[in-house]
């Protein structure tokens, strides 16, 4: 009997030993070298910034080496543009298998729900914002990738200093989109320091862009107004006129990201940082639109999303990504409506 135990027990060592080998070799057959190229997976892949940044992405690494993702159908342009494939985020065996079937080495996960989005449907959001983080950052940590998650200005609170807001302070956020945040920018925090994860997280502010259509966001006003100044001449913000808020134009936001993720580790001092380019207020963007579309009439109706707004940081402080890792934003609030009444008068025949 005792030889039996014996056996049994050498067997499990060996076992153990095995499986071990096995999940190292694992782990390190999906790691690029140096000299190659990262192979990289975008979830929700079709959303603001999804499109964009592939695009960018596989100019510098290659048009195979960036698989989008998303669980929606994606358009005959998407597809002839890329690899693009299904991918449901609470589904932590589908992720596993892109992972190694694709050799992936860096995760940028855009999967969320926003902030006005959120509120209508907070189990939901909870599922998709808090449990399909926990998939990505599981995966991560298994397979040592490269992560990023991006976070908001939505993740400060009334009680966070507003004008300006700073990269480390209080964070008591009143939206579900917020509170997720929060916990994505702890819990990588957390994977990071524990288990030596690549997590890197960018604040980022409202974003603005021609290539998406608004999707009701707290601070979608802004791309909103160009749709209705080129097509009606009417706009009604939900939003007071005097309320300010950051800002970004899409180019500068997908140029932030590359440059952060392209770094090397030993670079980065922290793992979360604020970025932005202006802060504007409604009134304030009416006014360069107008240098456009003089006859544009504006009308103010403030909704749920003014208590949201008033929530969140009036002017980000972004100092520490500037001397940091040298960042700097190229567009400036007029600069940005020239480029954005331009991209978006072909498609009203204006």
């Amino acid at each position: 009997m005792a030889l039996q135990r014996l056996q049994i027990q050498h067997c499990r060592v060996f076992s153990s030993l095995i499986n071990n080998q096995l999940h190292l070799r694992r782990n390190q057959s999906v790691l690029a070298t140096p000299d190659e190229n990262p192979r990289i997976l975008i979830t929700g892949g079709l959303g603001q910034l999804g499109t964009g940044l592939a695009k960018i992405l596989r100019e510098k690494y290659g048009k195979d080496n960036v698989i989008m993702s998303d669980i929606l159908k994606p358009s005959k342009e998407v597809v002839e543009a890329g690899p693009y494939i299904f991918a449901d985020i609470l589904d932590f065996k589908c992720l596993q298998e892109m992972v190694v079937t694709y050799r992936i080495d860096w995760l940028i996960h855009f999967s969320a729900l926003l902030s006005a989005v959120g509120e209508q449907n907070v189990p939901l959001a909870i599922r998709v914002n808090i449990e399909g983080l926990h998939n990505v950052m599981e995966l991560a940590k298994q397979y040592r990738l490269r992560i990023f998650v991006p976070s908001t200005i939505g993740a400060f609170g009334p009680e966070s200093p507003r004008n300006p807001t700073p990269n480390l302070t209080i964070q008591r956020p009143k939206t579900i989109y917020g509170v997720s945040k929060v916990h994505g920018e702890l819990l990588g925090e957390y994977y990071h320091h524990k288990f030596g994860l690549d997590f890197r997280c960018l604040r980022f502010p409202g974003v603005i862009s021609s290539d998406t259509n608004p999707g009701g966001g707290t601070t979608d006003y802004a791309v909103q107004i160009f749709h209705d100044a080129l097509k009606t001449r009417q706009f009604q913000c939900y939003l007071k006129p005097d309320t300010r808020l950051p800002m970004m134009y899409i180019t500068d936001a997908l140029r932030s990201l590359c440059e952060f993720m392209a770094l090397p580790p030993e670079a980065l001092k922290q793992r979360t940082y604020n970025v932005t380019a202006m802060s504007f207020t409604p009134e304030e963007i009416v006014r360069s639109v107008q240098r456009h579309v003089p006859d544009l009439k504006v009308t103010y109706a403030p909704d749920s999303r003014q208590q949201i707004a008033d929530s969140w940081p009036q002017v980000f402080d972004d100092s520490e990504a500037r001397a940091e890792w040298n960042w700097k934003p190229q567009y400036d609030i007029d600069g940005m409506v020239d480029i954005m009444v331009d991209a978006l008068r072909p498609k009203y025949q204006i």
